[in-house]
């Protein structure tokens, strides 16, 4: 059998002619439907391709393979958590205000459309290397993020402060997937609220080193 379809461009496919930037977006956006509904394994490029209305070979134009795929929207997933984090720290120099705001950013990211936060949080490839890098990078920099906070604000060593952090972290996904899955039983703000007040009363135990001058 004669294969002519690679050659394909994308200004052929479908009638549609987009912008290479746009075209990898609609391409992420098929993809992750895909990726969330099936898993890896059972995901499939025709189907991804058929969902963006395209055919398979402009999708490996930009991809050349599935687990290329899955990479680049597994990445851009994790900095999207990681730039939540970022501005939630970053928005208010209050601690109280600032263990709320981390928590709202693992929430809002868990509630946030597609459930495209089991690509970071619940991967069925986590046996691949490459997958496993990516998400414990963007771990490592959510824990970076809040040590750096509670370093500078709570008066402790660096290796106490990333051990907190890395518990307001773990007790920020957990809750916030629990609270999705459990059909959103409580308002957002409502669960935010409990779970930031109940991580507050721990950190909040330790003093300021302004207090301490």
């Amino acid at each position: 059998m004669t294969e002519t379809a690679p050659q394909e461009t994308e200004g052929t496919a479908r009638g549609v002619r987009l912008p290479r930037t746009a075209r990898r977006a609609q391409l992420l956006s098929a993809a992750q439907h895909v990726f969330v509904a099936n898993g890896y394994h059972a995901a499939a490029m025709d189907e991804i391709a058929e969902r963006a209305g395209v055919s398979k070979p402009v999708l490996y134009q930009h991809f050349p393979g599935k687990l290329d795929l899955y990479l680049a929207l597994l990445e851009t997933q994790a900095e999207e958590l990681v730039n939540r984090l970022d501005e939630a720290i970053a928005s208010t120099t209050d601690n109280k205000l600032r263990v709320h705001a981390a928590v709202a950013a693992y929430f809002d990211f868990v509630n946030g459309e597609g459930h495209a936060y089991r690509l970071v949080f619940e991967s069925d490839l986590r046996g691949e290397p490459a997958v496993e890098k990516a998400i414990e990078n963007a771990t490592s920099q959510c824990v970076e993020t809040i040590t750096r906070a509670v370093t500078a604000d709570a008066g402790l060593d660096e290796e106490s402060a990333r051990l907190l952090a890395v518990g307001l972290a773990g007790l920020s996904q957990v809750t916030a997937r629990y609270w999705l899955n459990d059909g959103r039983a409580l308002r957002q703000e409502d669960a935010v609220a409990l779970i930031a007040g109940l991580a507050w009363r721990g950190i909040g135990g330790f003093p300021l080193q302004q207090a301490e001058a």
